[in-house]
């Protein structure tokens, strides 16, 4: 059986070390690129050494904002997993050009060494349901627990139109165009996830993103809280495993996923509120409300029923599992997560 080569970008962050952790237990060759920016990353790279002594892992600094930084790297990679961003709207109001030059600029650089040195390799991007914008167009009702769509119970899907809103999904959306039209145009083998929240252990989520690992953490080791609007805002919240096993269905299957889009989330089953995950972890917790944020949605949740039908794939952990997973880690991490944060 013939060895999978797996580049992934941005893969000492949380997700990157998911992914890199999933494709080293199937005996697969990784390489991780990152710039290290992150807190948390070198930690995650020790972790990742510490579990895989024996495993095919390179680990690679640099920055994708460099051209030509890829050329080599791509190489002979039979699946480049394209993590590295800039993944928080709060940060790239405060300096979009930053924010445009990692998500959009740096993702056309990883296109044109791709294309230019290894056509065969797949791509897959992780992109955000921030393309949608504030979708305020559909109609929006608050319950007991939450937002929720009036027409949509199901959630969107992938034929709701585009509107990019904030610098981030701006240059998220900019880059998923890019992606997706390397496929139409130069025939690359492209998949986009339009990505829900992702949540797991590995997560050093701080206030501006990675809200559900954020809070979890702010309840453990009593840190302020500050909650943007009324907190009845929902999302369906995805577990990070659940994640990266949809990007290995996707690759397994790029003959047929190749050149398409696919929402991913916990879907309708997986949906939480900011003030029914407070409640899930303490009720003791006392938060701050402030302002909404540019671009923040009332209620977002994905339609997962493309990915679920053409992959075969669901979600396998729910969400009361996955937050006493992230829970009980971050439990006994507390150390580490207070060095780190």
């Amino acid at each position: 059986m013939k060895m999978t080569k797996v580049l992934i970008t941005g893969g000492a962050g949380f997700i990157g070390t998911h992914a890199a952790d999933y494709f080293l237990e199937r005996g697969n060759e990784v390489t991780i690129f990152d710039n290290f920016s992150r807190k948390g990353t070198r930690e995650n790279i020790a972790w990742l050494k510490e579990k895989h002594p024996a495993k095919q892992i390179r680990v690679v600094e640099g920055d994708i904002r460099t051209v030509g930084i890829l050329d080599k790297e791509v190489r002979g990679i039979d699946l480049l997993i394209h993590l590295a961003a800039q993944v928080a709207v709060t940060t790239s109001v405060k300096n979009p050009r930053e924010d445009f030059e990692i998500n959009a600029l740096g993702t056309f650089n990883l296109l044109e060494s791709v294309r230019v040195n290894s056509p065969e390799t797949a791509i897959i991007y992780a992109s955000t349901n921030k393309v949608y914008g504030e979708m305020e167009g559909l109609a929006v009702e608050k319950g007991e627990s939450g937002y929720k769509y009036v027409d949509y119970p199901q959630g969107v899907d992938e034929q709701q139109n585009l509107d990019f809103h904030s610098p981030y999904g701006c240059s998220k959306g900019a880059a998923e165009q890019y992606i997706h039209d390397y496929s139409k145009i130069y025939g690359l083998k492209t998949v986009v996830f339009r990505q829900s929240c992702i949540y797991g252990t590995r997560q050093f989520g701080i206030e501006d993103q990675g809200w559900v690992s954020w809070f979890s953490i702010a309840s453990i080791l009593n840190k302020p809280t500050t909650i943007y609007g009324d907190g009845y805002q929902v999302r369906d919240i995805l577990y990070v495993t659940d994640l990266v096993r949809a990007y290995d269905l996707a690759f397994q299957k790029i003959q047929m996923t190749a050149g398409k889009i696919y929402n991913i989330g916990g879907g309708r089953e997986n949906c939480l509120s900011v003030n029914g995950l407070l409640d899930k972890l303490s009720p003791k917790i006392k938060p701050v409300y402030s302002e909404w944020r540019p671009g923040d949605q009332r209620v977002y949740v994905s339609d997962i029923k493309k990915v679920k039908a053409e992959l075969g794939w669901r979600p396998e952990v729910d969400a009361d599992q996955g937050l006493a997973k992230l829970i009980d880690w971050t439990e006994k991490n507390q150390e580490l997560i207070a060095a780190i944060l």
